[in-house]
């Protein structure tokens, strides 16, 4: 039962880092060209892992 929780603690852990990746991302192409094409796609990858990370039990 504890490998489950730190497995779902480093899924978890894994996410965070997906997310701020994908955050520096967007910034940076908005930074670039606000009308980029490429930033829809980055914000809705963004939602969908936020979406992902918000429906996790914190404490697993």
């Amino acid at each position: 039962m504890v490998t489950k929780g730190c497995g779902n603690m480093h899924d978890r852990k894994r996410l965070e880092e997906q997310i701020e990746h994908l955050r520096t991302k967007m910034y940076e192409i908005y930074e670039n060209d606000p009308s980029d094409k490429r930033l829809l796609e980055v914000s809705q990858n963004l939602d969908e892992l936020l979406n992902k990370f918000n429906s996790q039990d914190p404490t697993t």
